[in-house]
């Protein structure tokens, strides 16, 4: 859209002057007058070039966190439901905002429907703090006209997203947190016990058993190629990112975060609890149920869910039940298959899948609850192997000597 410089007279009659994007120099007149300035002259115009202050300004911003779109969308609920009209509503939240990322992206909406864009196409120029669920929802709330009570549903299912993703983050930090104390000891062992270990060996000038040897030998290997170690543990790193950061790569690993012993599937009752969740709130404000599933496979956070849920999606769209591509995906258990069976039979399908949310929310909390006393059993295993192991590699080396000592006597 072309973009027109301005000069104008405010109410109190001193002169501005600016840029504004809109159709034609007729539209750009409309949203001067809307907001009680006269133009005096309207030229077409290049876009704002940002200074470099501006884009230093934007590279130092804070980020724009998940519960800040959750407070935008509590406030926005609200204020609407009081009657403050849509542009008031975000020139407050604007000057309200302690966050400048958001007021600015605040700023460019509210200019955005100055120039006569629909609030739901001003949100989605902004993907990276709305995603496409949010544009969805606020769209079908323009059409409904329904737009506060949208919001309102928005922040509960934000509130919704924000607990489950902290609930995946408890599952993995434990495991995550055991087996990285049991790198860090092996390291420690390493270099700084079994050195210590093989001199005193080493003045026996006896042979030493297998295990021995090999212990000394990784130990010399630690110590003396420490560094060409970290690169190779670097390079792993760098090169899991990049293949993650390819389809197929986070197809594979997305799959993978299901299978991941014990904290697999807390991960994905969470998936199916938001999967379930979304849905449910798609359908509850009126939309078609291919349109929905279209909806939530863009927004469940997991390439290998979402090939599922459009799996689902073309099932419904040849003519086949709700029940029936479900169950072919594999992941939902037979209780939850029933109360969907239930649910397209009743017409009740919204009300169900929010009870199925409801549902695995609640397994994922008491699992969560159960994930130390599940995983004690695997640590005491691992440690025990590895005290085993350095015990008949660091002992068994004496016991030979002292059964050599008292065999001489």
């Amino acid at each position: 859209m072309p973009h027109f410089a301005y000069k104008a007279r405010d109410s109190r009659g001193q002169m501005v002057q600016g840029v504004l994007e809109g159709a034609d120099s007729g539209a750009v007149a409309g949203q001067l007058f809307n907001t009680g300035v006269t133009p005096l002259e309207i030229s077409p115009s290049a876009a704002p070039r940002q200074s470099g202050t501006d884009l230093l300004a934007r590279l130092t911003e804070r980020k724009i966190e998940h519960t800040e779109v959750l407070l935008f969308s509590r406030q926005m609920y609200t204020l609407l439901k009081a009657g403050v009209p849509i542009m008031g509503a975000l020139k407050g939240l604007e000057e309200s905002s302690e966050n400048k990322s958001l007021s600015r992206v605040i700023r460019e909406i509210r200019e955005s429907l100055d120039s006569g864009h629909e609030l739901s196409v001003c949100l989605s120029r902004h993907p990276k703090v709305f995603n496409p669920f949010f544009v969805a929802m606020v769209r079908v709330g323009e059409l409904t006209g329904t737009l506060e009570e949208v919001f309102l549903r928005m922040f509960h299912h934000l509130e919704f997203e924000k607990f489950m993703r902290e609930q995946v983050k408890s599952a993995v930090r434990y495991p995550s947190f055991v087996v990285a104390t049991m790198a860090v000891a092996i390291v420690i062992i390493n270099i700084f016990v079994i050195p210590a270990f093989a001199k005193v060996y080493a003045g026996f000038k006896a042979e030493l058993p297998a295990m021995t040897k090999a212990l000394i030998a990784f130990s010399n290997f630690t110590v003396s190629y420490w560094w060409a170690m970290l690169i190779a543990l670097a390079a792993a790193v760098v090169a899991f990112r990049f293949y993650v950061g390819t389809e197929q790569g986070r197809l594979v690993w997305d799959r993978y975060k299901f299978r991941i012993p014990v904290a697999g599937g807390i991960i994905l009752k969470a998936t199916l609890a938001r999967f379930a969740r979304s849905l449910s709130l798609a359908i509850r404000s009126g939309v078609p149920a291919v349109q929905a599933l279209t909806m939530v496979a863009r927004t469940v956070d997991n390439v290998y869910m979402a090939r599922k849920i459009e799996a689902m999606r073309e099932g419904v769209e040849r003519g086949e039940s709700v029940l029936r591509t479900a169950t072919a995906t594999g992941v939902f258990t037979p209780i939850v298959l029933q109360m969907v069976a239930v649910g397209e039979e009743t017409g009740a399908l919204d009300d169900l899948m929010a009870e199925i949310a409801d549902m695995y929310q609640r397994e994922v909390e008491y699992d969560l609850k159960n994930l130390a006393s599940q995983i004690e059993p695997i640590l005491v295993v691992a440690l025990g192997v590895l005290v085993l192991i350095l015990a008949l590699g660091v002992f068994l080396p004496i016991w030979d000597l002292g059964n050599a000592a008292l065999s001489k006597k």
